[in-house]
């Protein structure tokens, strides 16, 4: 016989206790794959399963731990959890309380770093087309570093050693911890907003992967693509590569490429302008010698001798081709005479006048020439043109003949 008749409240709550007072389910590892993933953007907590091939068990991750996630959780998704394991009491379910969350494979940091490489990618952020080009004679160079670091002095030494003529912002920034990506944001936008430089390069030395990721900050690589000004990333050692190299105009594998990229080297601009000036020396030389040859074979020549013999002899060559010309006309005009003699005296031949003077008539009805008896009715008035005038005649018969 049951003597304790229990609510279904208190059995669910006697069931979290024998749970929470299990040590060996306070503080747990466990891996799977995720799936129902759910990420709550009002609260900031993470709702999801975790399987594998023979079973699936809820969890649940509150925001004070998500918030410490340096990737963000997908379906599909193999994770190792430090969790405990309690029961939620107004279902009566057990599920696990997540406290820290690693990828089961690559590290928490390298994931973070592909997911966000590839959605900034696929929104444009590195497309090539958007690059700006790099002046090729700043008058100003902006740095955003640390002050104190080693890289804001090698860079101020190789700007010095090859464009000394160059004028430099220096706009301390932290580049590195948690508010580092703000930091160099703001002297990034204060750059931009005064335009107090041609080209700006922002950058740290080398480091952990921990020590550089402020430069995988996803606002900080917005506002390198938004600059109007050029951008020159220096990002640790020439292995390393942030999100922010991607975003850009240029990348350079270490703080003194940076420098060395942002201006010409002022001894080889002077080398090649005296390499210019040289050639530019030589080839007016060179035209000043073949002006002079022709000036020399134009004072020797008949025009300017004997102006008078060279006229003469032009004149002469004028007056050939006038003769020549007026005889070639001429001939044209013997040539046209007789062909239109010889048209007069066919036409002549065929003329209707002619034939009339050999005694024939034409008659005409109602202006028209007649050919057939047939085309005149008895009483029609007809006009008849002979050799040397006509007739106004009118019809009293009609006689056909058949030849």
């Amino acid at each position: 016989m049951i003597n304790n008749v229990l609510t279904v409240s208190q059995l669910n709550r006697y069931i979290k206790a024998v749970f929470d007072d299990n040590k060996q389910l306070s503080s747990i590892l466990i891996k799977g794959e995720i799936s129902n993933f759910s990420d709550h953007f009002s609260s900031g907590h993470l709702y999801f399963s975790l399987k594998d091939s023979g079973a699936s068990v809820k969890a649940v991750m509150f925001k004070s731990y998500a918030q410490q996630l340096k990737f963000r959780p997908q379906n599909g998704q193999k994770v190792l959890l430090t969790c405990s394991v309690s029961v939620f009491e107004r279902d009566g379910i057990y599920q696990l309380y997540v406290y820290d969350m690693q990828p089961d494979g690559a590290g928490a940091l390298a994931l973070a770093f592909e997911q966000l490489k590839d959605k900034l990618a696929k929104e444009g952020l590195f497309d090539l087309n958007h690059k700006k080009p790099i002046p090729k004679l700043p008058q100003k160079i902006g740095i955003i570093t640390s002050q104190t670091g080693a890289a804001l002095q090698d860079i101020l030494n190789i700007l010095a050693r090859r464009y000394p003529v160059v004028r430099v912002v220096v706009v301390p920034a932290l580049v590195q911890g948690e508010n580092a990506a703000l930091d160099m944001i703001t002297a990034l936008q204060a750059l931009n907003e005064t335009n107090a430089c041609d080209v700006i390069i922002i950058g740290r030395g080398g480091g952990s992967a921990e020590d550089l990721w402020a430069f995988n900050s996803e606002q900080l690589a917005r506002a390198i693509y938004a600059s109007h000004i050029p951008v020159i990333s220096a990002v640790g050692h020439e292995t390393d590569f942030t999100i922010a190299d991607f975003a850009a105009d240029l990348r350079a594998p270490t703080p003194s490429a940076a420098a060395e990229l942002a201006v010409p080297d002022l001894q080889e601009l002077r080398y090649a302008l005296d390499s210019t000036q040289q050639k530019l020396t030589e080839n007016i030389y060179r035209r000043l010698g073949e002006l002079s040859a022709k000036l020399a074979f134009y004072q020797h020549h008949r025009a300017l001798q004997s102006p008078s013999a060279l006229l003469k002899q032009y004149s002469n060559h004028l007056a050939e081709s006038e003769r020549c010309l007026t005889v070639a006309m001429q001939k044209q005009l013997d040539a046209q005479q007789q062909k239109i003699s010889k048209y007069a005296r066919l036409l002549d031949t065929l003329s209707p006048l002619h034939v009339l003077a050999r005694g024939y008539a034409i008659a005409f009805k109602e202006g028209k020439p007649m050919s057939h008896s047939s085309d005149a009715s008895i009483g029609d008035e007809l006009y008849v043109q002979l050799s040397n005038g006509g007739l106004n005649a009118r019809v009293t018969a009609v006689t056909e003949e058949h030849i």
